[in-house]
């Protein structure tokens, strides 16, 4: 038996016995006005929400906000707004040229405001943090009450790469001076479709 052998044998023999893991209690808190919670949050950490309309087109809503929205990229048919295709070999002076992308959001949070994108949604990995103003859409009825319910909601999912996205872009130096927009996009508009 060689020393490696030996030493092996004897961590397997001295390996501690296996504990179950701890049972986690179901967090429940928070499930009542999520659209209240979700829209003070979300103001909070300085973005803007638009709720839609069964008579709202998405084209609209986009146009409300971005009256002249530039070169847009997104993952969702938007009528009506000229399109710049996108895909996962795009390359980077392309996507840095991108004024608006338009993306779709799995879920969000109500108690921080963050949004579930998987890579799936993203058309491009860097898209949502080169572009100059992010849009999210996200189904009203995928608005979850805080973080244990998007986990517990990631896990049913199966999903694989994916970011939780909460505001623009926002970083301070020593000076406190506050900075928008520096490490991705300037601002973050989210519509509950």
């Amino acid at each position: 038996m060689t020393t490696r052998d030996q030493l092996l044998a004897r961590v397997r023999q001295n390996k501690p016995d296996e504990k179950p893991m701890p049972v986690l209690p179901a967090f429940t808190f928070g499930d009542d006005d999520r659209l209240g919670r979700f829209q003070d949050a979300l103001a909070f950490i300085g973005g803007q929400l638009l709720v839609a309309s069964p008579s709202d087109s998405l084209g609209d809503l986009i146009r409300r906000r971005f009256p002249e929205p530039g070169r847009v990229a997104s993952s969702v048919p938007v009528p009506g707004i000229d399109l710049i295709p996108i895909d996962a070999n795009t390359d980077k002076v392309t996507l840095e040229q991108i004024d608006l992308a338009v993306l779709q959001g799995e879920f969000a949070v109500a108690e921080n405001a963050a949004i579930w994108v998987p890579e799936a949604n993203m058309l491009h990995r860097a898209l949502p943090f080169i572009t100059q103003h992010l849009l999210l859409i996200v189904r009203q009825d995928a608005l979850l009450p805080n973080m244990h319910a998007a986990y517990q909601q990631m896990d049913r999912g199966g999903l694989s790469y994916g970011v939780f996205i909460a505001g623009p872009s926002k970083t301070a130096d020593i000076e406190q001076s506050l900075v928008i927009g520096a490490h991705g996009a300037r601002s973050l508009t989210v519509i509950l479709w």
